[in-house]
């Protein structure tokens, strides 16, 4: 039987960048091969242009491929375009000849499969590790990408499909870390957030190493920080986790080891949360085809790793590498304690024990998905900036690309002590008026700053409009329309800011992609 080899479990490992480098050059070059970047590069192929993908690690399809089986949808009616022929294919996959045919859950190694066979059919280059360390600008265009390992990518056009805008940062485009106050934009869900009824803690729980005696230290996962005042402005950001695929069929199952370095006391919190009566922490566990699951974090204590990730937008590559290995060591530690540790009631290890990690997932990354659930990072800062004010409906964009369904929703930012006791802060969950369009103008730096660049994923919005457009499925429409304005710029051999919108629009919707919601 296979078993975990944590060797391969790596973000970043700078050995692996000795290959010799090499110069690309294409029409247009997308750094990340995220959802979004995979979308961007097979319409940038239909429409004529050379196109190449550099990818970060050696991970294709994001989030996507990396876990997230069970699609964050919103309304399936929003869904147009190559996002919907994905979610088709996968339907095709396996073979549901129900309603329209389309299917929004499935295996990891499925939706890769898929993606892989777009890229081959399209005949669409995808250099791996390449890491970017440099972006040359020629006034306001961007020339080149310069890798660690000196490769050159030269393009006319270039897409930032990254989840960290790693390209849009050092292409000198503004952008924001963390949650605005109201006021900044005249918003209600923004900065500071106390009081949302979900993912909080149901029940009293001590936040010492000794109960009830504050000077002997925090538990791990808590921190002693100022409440602060509701909608407050601060460099928080909504927790990460993986989303991790398991399996309950005993002949495709790999035991949960111990990690490295692994100790148990990370998850007294969790222990005296279950010892206090609440059971919740892997409620989040939905079924995905042959026996596999997606599970996700839910409730007080689980998966998400609150207030360990503020350093990953704006680290270097090796403080990332570390975040990820805490995230990676916390979370299969947390499987590995609830089978294990006796503080567990022995039928909560007997319900974890059923699980394990599925041998035929992942077996480039040692069996554990290489993509960290990266929820949130920098936001660009654009001519227009999506608020919640768009996701009521109150107001409204007139240069639509794509909709937005998906629920207002950010995880918790802050673990810390209030009176004596254990509060989550910064939960959002509150669902939009209907469907709603999101601006052109938002995936398009101010044309003072880039005029060849366009950022489908951290585009620019507010924190919390942030977390309802930051969903897989729209990731792809906005990679999709991105790289038909790309198109369009160098066949008009014009800025993106200068697209002619209705010859975007009049393609985008020849293309199936859906710009209004009609009741």
């Amino acid at each position: 039987m296979s078993k975990v080899d944590f060797q391969k479990i790596k973000y970043y490992t700078p050995s692996s960048n000795n290959s010799s480098p090499i110069t690309v050059h294409a029409d247009l070059c997308i750094y990340g091969a995220s959802s979004a970047g995979v979308a961007a590069a097979v319409q940038a192929k239909r429409m004529g242009l050379s196109v190449a993908i550099a990818e970060f690690g050696r991970h294709l399809g994001g989030l996507t491929t990396g876990g997230l089986g069970a699609t964050d949808i919103g309304n399936k009616e929003a869904i147009g375009g190559i996002a919907r022929e994905f979610y088709t294919a996968i339907g095709e996959f396996y073979e549901n000849k129900e309603g329209d045919g389309t299917q929004w859950t499935f295996e990891p190694s499925v939706a890769k499969s898929i993606y892989k066979q777009w890229l081959e059919e399209a005949n669409i280059p995808v250099y791996y590790e390449q890491r970017l360390s440099s972006v040359e600008k020629t006034d306001s265009k961007i020339t080149t990408l310069v890798m660690e390992n000196g490769s050159v990518f030269s393009a006319s056009m270039f897409i930032d499909a990254t989840y960290e805008g790693d390209l849009l940062a050092l292409a000198g485009v503004s952008y924001h870390v963390g949650r605005e106050a109201n006021t900044v934009y005249r918003e209600t869900l923004n900065g500071v957030h106390f009081g949302s009824p979900n993912h909080t803690f149901k029940a009293w729980i001590d936040p010492y190493q000794v109960q009830g005696k504050p000077d002997s230290g925090l538990l791990q996962g808590v921190t002693d920080v100022p409440p602060f005042i509701q909608g407050q402005g601060d460099k928080c950001i909504q927790a990460y986790n993986f989303r991790i695929c398991l399996t309950n069929v005993p002949d495709n199952q790999i035991a949960f080891p111990e990690p490295p370095n692994y100790d148990p006391e990370a998850f007294t919190l969790l222990a005296r949360y279950m010892q206090a009566g609440v059971w919740d922490a892997l409620r989040l566990h939905k079924m995905m085809p042959n026996g596999k699951t997606d599970l996700n974090n839910y409730g007080a204590v689980s998966t998400d790793m609150i207030g360990a990730n503020y350093e990953w937008p704006e680290g270097d590559y090796v403080t990332r590498e570390r975040i990820f290995q805490e995230h990676l060591h916390y979370n299969l530690g947390m499987l590995y304690f609830l089978c294990n540790d006796e503080r567990v009631p022995a039928p909560i290890r007997k319900e974890v024990s059923q699980w394990g990690l599925p041998a035929d997932e992942y077996p480039d990354s040692g069996h554990w998905t290489p993509q960290l659930y990266i929820r949130e990072a920098r936001r660009m800062v654009s001519d227009v900036v999506m608020t919640e004010h768009h996701c009521y409906k109150y107001t409204t964009v007139t240069d639509p690309i794509g909709l937005a369904a998906y629920t207002i929703d950010s995880h918790n930012c802050r673990r810390l002590v209030i009176d004596g006791r254990c509060v989550n802060e910064g939960n959002v969950e509150i669902p939009p008026a209907a469907p709603y369009p999101i601006s052109y103008r938002a995936i398009i730096p101010r044309g003072n700053e880039c005029t060849n660049l366009l950022v489908p994923v951290c585009l620019s919005a507010s924190h919390v409009a942030f977390g309802s457009i930051r969903m897989e499925p729209v990731f792809m429409i906005l990679g999709q329309s991105a790289a038909t304005a790309a198109a369009f710029a160098l066949e008009a051999n014009c800025a993106v800011q200068e697209v002619d919108y209705v010859q975007l629009r009049t393609r985008l919707l020849a293309d199936q992609q859906r710009l209004e919601h009609i009741k």
